[in-house]
């Protein structure tokens, strides 16, 4: 992944966080991946009162990739307001795992820019992924 890369998802994720829906949290999310064809894709988390019914912003990513006909992540960057590193949480890691292999890069990032740098393998070791299923049996 280069620079630019790496620029162009700080500013989709950045600008999505802006229009997240944390009413309850208080912590909005921004997500953008980077897909296989180079297209960017992003999300934002959007709560709602009946917490498991929400959506993280890594899962709106992975739709808005999916409906836009991209089916590989080749890196995808959580932001946050934050001190420390925030990365996906586990649903979110095995939802890119069915997109992404276990090297792909998870950055994570605050408004002052890339905080942490994590492939899949070392956020979800020893990974379940889609070419472990059985097909045709």
């Amino acid at each position: 992944m280069t620079e630019p890369d790496l620029d162009a998802l700080l500013e989709a994720a950045a600008a999505v966080r802006g229009r997240a829906h944390a009413p309850y949290s208080g912590f909005p999310v921004g997500a953008a991946l980077l897909d296989e064809t180079g297209q960017i894709h992003a999300g934002c988390n959007v709560e709602n009162a009946a917490y498991p019914v929400g959506t993280c912003a890594e899962a709106g990513a992975i739709a808005a990739m999916i409906a836009s006909g991209g089916r590989r992540i080749r890196a995808i960057l959580v932001l946050a307001d934050s001190p420390d590193p925030v990365t996906p949480c586990g649903a979110c890691r095995q939802r890119i795992r069915e997109f992404a292999g276990p090297d792909a890069p998870i950055l994570s990032a605050g408004p002052g820019g890339l905080r942490a740098r994590f492939t899949l393998e070392q956020l979800l070791p020893a990974s379940f992924g889609p070419e472990h299923l059985v097909h045709g049996a």
